[in-house]
């Protein structure tokens, strides 16, 4: 590693790397309580496997963090052994797959709810990826082409879906829009600033506020072809990433983290 790139890994926020990884690590943690849930067979592995992604894209970007911080810190200290008020996460990622202002589910799991809100982050993060892929900081533009290539799929994968739920029957329509209703509002959180995204826009070249139009066409474009209508902006402004969550994210982590905790000296 040449002195300029150690000054850049050194000046990137760590904050923000945390960010990117508990992004990924939480939407990683939902999706993968739809393994053997899925309504069909190859759902229930291509959700899977949208999972394994992230969870891949968090450990490196975990990796990355543990490194500036060195005493002993790990890829799993920070993902089983961190506390609600130490992840920096959107709070869109952590909402269950139901809701009661979706009233469309009949269980834990709707369907419709998990494809929209992965259609509205992979709609975020493949300009993200495509950004930071030439970032001057040498290890996250190597992350960001690999997750690129990652969340194209992703993002391809939620639209087909989008589209054939809100252009499909009375009853898929219903559920894709309820679904759309409800997460929309939360995707706000996406433009507003913290300090952390400020400095690393300095290391980095990427300023969230620039990605906006960029996302807003994407998303416009697939809820027409879905025949489904963008609610009105405006409401409660959700702060994850300030790291003030909802009440979910503590449920998720207590049975995400629970074996490392209570076997913190295991081995695999």
């Amino acid at each position: 590693m040449s002195a300029a790139q150690a000054t850049l890994n050194h000046t990137l926020p760590l904050d923000y790397l945390l960010h990117l990884a508990d992004n990924a690590l939480v939407l990683g943690q939902r999706n993968a309580e739809w393994c053997g849930h899925g309504p069909i067979l190859e759902e229930d592995i291509a959700l899977s496997n949208n999972s394994l992604d992230l969870v891949g894209q968090a450990r490196l970007l975990y990796q990355e963090a543990a490194a500036q911080m060195g005493n002993g810190a790990t890829e799993d200290t920070l993902a089983f052994f961190r506390d609600v008020p130490d992840f920096k996460n959107y709070t869109l990622l952590e909402l269950p797959h139901h809701a009661p202002l979706a009233g469309t589910s009949a269980s834990e799991r709707d369907f419709a709810t998990t494809l929209v809100r992965n259609f509205l982050y992979s709609a975020l993060m493949v300009l993200v990826w495509d950004k930071l892929q030439h970032a001057p900081h040498a290890q996250l533009a190597a992350i960001a082409a690999k997750s690129l290539k990652e969340v194209r799929y992703h993002l391809r994968h939620s639209r087909d879906w989008l589209l054939r739920m809100g252009d499909g029957t009375a009853e898929s329509h219903g559920r894709a829009q309820a679904a759309v209703n409800h997460l929309m509002p939360y995707t706000q959180e996406f433009w507003t600033s913290t300090e952390y995204e400020s400095e690393a826009a300095k290391a980095t070249g990427l300023d969230m506020a620039s990605l906006q139009n960029d996302w807003n066409q994407i998303v416009d474009q697939a809820l027409a072809e879905a025949t489904l209508k963008r609610p009105a902006a405006g409401g409660f402004v959700p702060t994850g990433k300030h790291s003030v969550h909802s009440e979910h994210l503590g449920f998720m982590l207590a049975e995400m983290q629970t074996l490392p905790r209570a076997h913190p000296n295991a081995t695999w």
